[in-house]
């Protein structure tokens, strides 16, 4: 089985459900991770604790990593992480990635990962969009990096946020190469 080196950057944009259950479902497919980084935005610490009601992401497992470390590994493309998630990604992080802007280790990360030619996939969680916000978006995408909004599916018939939100972070996944058990449209 696939080992994947991951980075998650998580923003502030609302939708901290969405981080949250990618960090469980990571958790829960740990024996396909060999490394995984976990990157916050200070407005992301603050959102979470805001829309869940708990800090529960000092809790995570795998490595947090200050927004201004540029000595994390996956700063540098020699690290060789294959994947960066950013969930839930901020109009104003999509922005900054579009455009080169590398302030902090979430946006340099980004950069690195477009430049290497490896998988990026933003989640991207904001409604109505601006032609600024779809042109960011175009940018990306012909950069090599997947736009994977926030719009959670009903098929399934979820019966929670939480399984309305896995909706979109088994898409994600799926995306990023793992190999996840999930429901699959027109599959018994």
């Amino acid at each position: 089985m696939k080992k994947h080196k991951i980075i998650i950057g998580i923003t502030g944009a609302s939708g901290s459900l969405y981080a949250k259950v990618l960090l469980d479902k990571l958790l829960l497919l740990k024996d396909q991770v060999e490394d995984a980084g976990i990157v916050f935005s200070d407005n992301a610490r603050d959102v979470w604790e805001y829309e869940l009601g708990n800090r529960d992401f000092e809790k995570t497992p795998f490595r947090l990593y200050d927004k201004s470390d540029f000595m994390a590994p996956f700063a540098s493309g020699s690290a060789r992480f294959q994947t960066m998630i950013v969930c839930p990604c901020s109009m104003g992080t999509l922005s900054r990635i579009a455009h080169g802007t590398s302030n902090d280790l979430i946006t340099r990360a980004a950069d690195v990962i477009l430049k290497e030619r490896r998988k990026l996939i933003l989640v991207t969680r904001d409604t109505p969009l601006s032609i600024i916000h779809i042109e960011n978006m175009k940018v990306v995408s012909q950069a090599g990096g997947i736009i994977a909004p926030a719009s959670p599916s009903f098929y399934s018939k979820p019966v929670s946020f939480e399984d309305l939100a896995a909706t979109v972070v088994d898409r994600v996944l799926d995306l990023a190469g793992f190999e996840n058990v999930t429901y699959r449209w027109s599959e018994d």
